[in-house]
């Protein structure tokens, strides 16, 4: 589903990552993340896509809501155990929004 955001200007981060073949807790783990960002202050949506190379994109409101975000405990320790068991590896974008458009039929 294609994420509602705001109008313009709101920041993107956009989580670009490849797997391991370890799947054990993944999925448990990638909703609990979910779910607690939806809680965040600054949190505007989300839109995802996985086939050989995963992307999410995040929208959020301001600079600081992305760090907090990136700083909140439990996170922290999911990145560690990502970086220790799923992925081969990632790269994150952080991306200033000045301007989207849309159509819909």
């Amino acid at each position: 589903m294609i994420a509602k955001t705001p109008i313009t200007p709101y920041y993107a981060v956009i989580f670009t990552s490849e797997r391991t073949e370890v799947r054990e807790g993944y999925s448990n783990t990638a909703d609990r993340m979910l779910e607690m960002a939806k809680g965040q202050e600054g949190y505007l949506g989300i839109e995802s896509a996985r086939e050989e190379i995963g992307i999410t994109v995040s929208y959020w409101k301001d600079l600081d809501s992305i760090r907090k975000w990136k700083m909140n405990a439990e996170h922290l320790m999911a990145q560690e155990k990502g970086r220790k068991e799923w992925y081969q590896n990632y790269k994150t974008r952080i991306c200033f929004v000045e301007r989207d458009y849309e159509f819909n039929k």
